[in-house]
């Protein structure tokens, strides 16, 4: 089992289905994982807010959590979303997907209950007692409506050792200079949002938790590992480079627009469950002259290029 890698490029994988939604489509995230791994991604973290994992049955979750560390092979590690609205569903979820191979898990806070930032804190370490295993935190409120500040993530830091990583999708480079700033080397900081991967890993943060990359593997991921290198200068280029499409990435609630894409390549089908529902046809259009403006084209296309 790999060491979990926390720097680079993660994509936060979306969860194929079959045409009516109402099955895994395995064929698809075995294509899927092969295209991350061949676009240079380092970390693939299944069963996410992009994986619609509230909508996944526990039994789901399990098949997708191994089937992506069996096509994964022990080539790049596998972090798999666990969190929920329950600190004992969130235990039994962890501990279900390291039984099935991750080699750890991301808690995203608790939403619905509106915990207190005690209540946050204890959650987190209850968690972190239950499961000998790294953990990387997900602070993202607008979809919890709760926001773990940074004295929070601090008191976390110093009672649980495991708790290695946070998501920050507060959309505030600020909020990552502070913990950066607090923390140091103590908590690797990943950027949860496409768009501010470059002001973000200026900043501290190691990398990036990205949507896009399910699109562009290649592409999102030469961004962190260029600023790594040093390479400021063809970073802040290739970073600017991707904004159209990381911004049709949400033109509609994540993952629709992602899923429309990848059908419009050809790599599976654009269904989503209920409560969402496809990408408009407007927005379909918009993600592919986005990509057709990049010089992205499906295979086979006369104009441009397959994406990576």
């Amino acid at each position: 089992m790999p060491e979990l890698h926390l720097a680079g490029t993660f994509t936060a994988l979306v969860t194929p289905f079959t045409p009516d939604g109402e099955a895994l489509d395995l064929d698809a995230l075995d294509a899927l994982v092969e295209a991350q791994i061949a676009g240079g991604v380092d970390v693939l973290v299944p069963c996410g807010t992009t994986g619609e994992a509230p909508t996944l049955s526990e039994d789901e979750a399990a098949t997708v959590i191994r089937r992506v560390v069996a096509v994964a092979s022990g080539r790049v590690p596998v972090l798999a979303g666990t969190g929920s609205f329950s600190t004992r569903k969130t235990i039994a979820a962890s501990r279900a997907a390291l039984s099935a191979g991750a080699d750890g898990v991301m808690l995203v806070m608790p939403y619905y209950s509106k915990p207190s930032q005690d209540g946050l804190r204890e959650h987190v370490l209850a968690v972190a007692r239950a499961i000998p295993a790294p953990i990387v935190l997900y602070n993202v409120p607008s979809r919890t409506v709760v926001d773990l500040t940074a004295d929070t993530t601090e008191q976390i830091c110093a009672a649980a050792p495991n708790v290695v990583g946070l998501k920050d999708a507060t959309g505030n480079v600020l909020r990552c200079q502070e913990l950066v700033r607090r923390l140091g080397d103590r908590l690797a900081i990943l950027c949860g949002d496409d768009a501010l991967t470059l002001p973000m890993m200026a900043s501290g943060a190691r990398g990036v938790i990205s949507v896009t990359s399910n699109v562009l593997p290649r592409e999102v991921s030469d961004v962190p590992r260029l600023v790594a290198a040093g390479e400021f200068a063809a970073a802040r280029a290739r970073h600017l480079a991707l904004l159209d499409v990381h911004a049709s990435m949400f033109l509609e609630p994540n993952p629709a627009p992602a899923k429309a894409a990848l059908a419009w390549l050809g790599r599976m089908n654009h269904a989503v469950r209920l409560p969402l529902v496809p990408a408009s046809a407007e927005t379909q259009a918009k993600t592919a002259q986005a990509l057709e403006r990049l010089g992205v084209a499906p295979p086979g296309s006369s104009t441009g290029s397959s994406a990576s």
